[in-house]
């Protein structure tokens, strides 16, 4: 069974990130079949200066990397080393209505906030579509957010099948990742880079409880107990530390005494242990830039490899010279 999951360097990873979604990911590269990219082209609708993307897109992979992808289990490679993607996009595209892509919440969304309706922004989900039928996908983890993308995307592969009387797509499925983990921001809202409230996950050790200690906490005095299941500090706690600890913790609360500090101070403890080993392998890989190349690369080929025979099979449906050797 082939996973099949994106990731956009708009941005270093934070919090959010991880335990909304990269962990998730991780975990099912030990018993399936993965194929990981690092979404660049989809990056160019909001990242417009050229060396940032470059930085965003190497931080990807090094974060990547050092959270626990592992490139012997799966597959990791730029989206835009695999120029098949982009074909496949267009011949998308030629079966794909107008009215399905009016419809996507994405797209809505971002023209109600006043970002440019630019053909990039429109098409998106098409490209979308193509990433993940290029490589014959069986489960697309995803948000709940996301799962109208999937559905498009089936929709888009049946509308060609039926076009061209074949079955040359493989309609995926949606994994729903698990939502129970809140992640809330600096402000108690949800963890976001576009609310400005974000822990990154590897943020330097001074910036990192900086940031905890400003988490704002209402006026409860120190004296008075204290509901950890109505603080976010005790929710950002609870994912970084043992039951035991979560206990202890809680307990502190209800017994009166200790201030918001004293919790904050727990929280960064917890969670510079929690990343400890992926600081460290971060650093390894940083100091292997050409190591770090060869996994894209390497990843790129074996993509590329699989990219090739489905679009042979959708070149070759839709009356296009075939390329590759019999």
């Amino acid at each position: 069974m082939r996973v099949l999951s994106g990731i956009q360097p708009t941005g270093r990873f934070h919090w959010g990130n991880y335990f909304g979604a990269i962990a998730q990911y991780i975990a099912l590269q030990n018993n399936e079949q993965s194929f990981y990219f690092i979404a660049d082209l989809h990056a160019l609708t909001t990242v417009r200066d050229p060396q940032q993307l470059r930085d965003y897109t190497r931080d990807a992979a090094l974060d990547l990397l050092a959270l626990g992808l592992d490139p012997a289990q799966a597959t990791l490679f730029r989206q835009s080393d695999v120029p098949e993607v982009t074909e496949l996009t267009w011949l998308l595209m030629t079966v794909t209505q107008h009215s399905l892509l009016e419809k996507c919440h994405a797209y809505k969304d971002k023209v109600a906030k006043g970002i440019a309706a630019d053909a990039g922004l429109f098409t998106y989900p098409v490209l979308m579509a193509a990433d993940i039928l290029l490589y014959d996908s069986d489960i697309v983890p995803v948000g709940v957010d996301q799962v109208q993308h999937i559905e498009v995307t089936r929709d888009i592969a049946q509308r060609f099948n039926s076009i061209y009387s074949g079955e040359y797509l493989h309609l995926p499925e949606a994994r729903v990742l698990n939502a129970t983990a809140k992640v809330p921001g600096l402000d108690g809202e949800k963890m976001s880079k576009s609310y400005g409230n974000t822990i990154e996950i590897f943020e330097p050790e001074k910036k990192l409880r900086k940031k905890i200690m400003s988490i704002k906490t209402d006026s409860t005095p120190v004296e008075a107990p204290k509901d950890p299941d109505a603080c976010h500090i005790y929710t950002l706690y609870q994912l970084f530390a043992t039951p035991e600890q979560q206990s202890a913790l809680a307990a502190r609360y209800r017994a009166g005494g200790m201030g918001y500090g004293e919790a904050k101070q727990a929280l960064f403890e917890a969670a510079w242990a929690y990343f400890e080993v992926a600081r460290q392998r971060r650093a390894e890989w940083e100091a292997r830039p050409s190591d770090l190349e060869d996994v894209l690369m390497t990843g790129a080929n074996k993509a590329r490899a699989k990219g090739q025979q489905v679009l042979e099979r959708v070149r070759t449906a839709c009356g296009l010279r075939a390329r590759l050797s019999s």
